[in-house]
């Protein structure tokens, strides 16, 4: 990696967790060049602007995100036990990325602001609905899964209830809401598959 390629990914890396924690608005320039270590106006070298930066660091984080939360599940041979591991992952394992769910807060974020970053949350919640739906197509053709089920449907419920509780986690200060969920979806999960002769 070139020098150059080098310090604009340092500057995806520093950002990342400061657009996270104090969201678009809330991060100033100044403070990422402070923490990357540039001089003043150095970053536009690098980024053509706040919203350019915001984006890259959005990517990043939601990259390393959607791979940990659907990653490492090539051992388990059922597709709904891979399911059930994803949430139990997203259930009992904390962001490591200081702020929390990358998701979440960029989607809450660019609700009503940028038009680009909201186009990247929109693009990653898609990646990690169809990373998912994978699994149940997957348990469908094998015939684990119920013929008729809807992977779409079924997967908007999973991620709706895992990021809404978070939300509730958030605000009660305790993780008993993601435990509470993860028991409602499995009782989900457990309604599709086929039963066993």
């Amino acid at each position: 990696m070139r020098k150059g390629e080098a310090t604009r990914q340092r500057i995806i890396e520093v950002s990342a967790p400061l657009f996270n924690q104090r969201g678009y608005e809330g991060c100033s320039m100044q403070e990422i060049m402070l923490a990357a270590g540039l001089e003043k106006g150095s970053i536009y070298r690098y980024f053509e602007s706040k919203e350019a930066l915001a984006v890259a660091a959005f990517e990043h984080a939601c990259s390393l995100s959607v791979k940990f939360r659907t990653s490492d599940v090539e051992h388990i041979p059922s597709s709904l036990e891979k399911l059930r591991f994803c949430i139990h992952r997203f259930v009992t394992t904390p962001s490591t990325l200081q702020g929390g769910c990358p998701m979440l807060n960029a989607a809450v974020d660019s609700d009503d602001g940028s038009l680009p970053l909201r186009k990247v949350v929109r693009s990653a919640f898609a990646d990690w609905k169809k990373r998912l739906c994978a699994f149940v197509i997957e348990g469908i053709a094998q015939g684990e899964i119920r013929s008729d089920t809807k992977p779409a449907m079924v997967i908007d419920m999973v991620i709706g209830s895992l990021e809404g509780v978070y939300v509730l986690c958030r605000v009660q200060g305790d993780r008993a809401p993601l435990k509470h969920a993860e028991v409602m979806l499995n009782q989900i999960l457990d309604s599709i598959k086929v039963p066993s002769h």
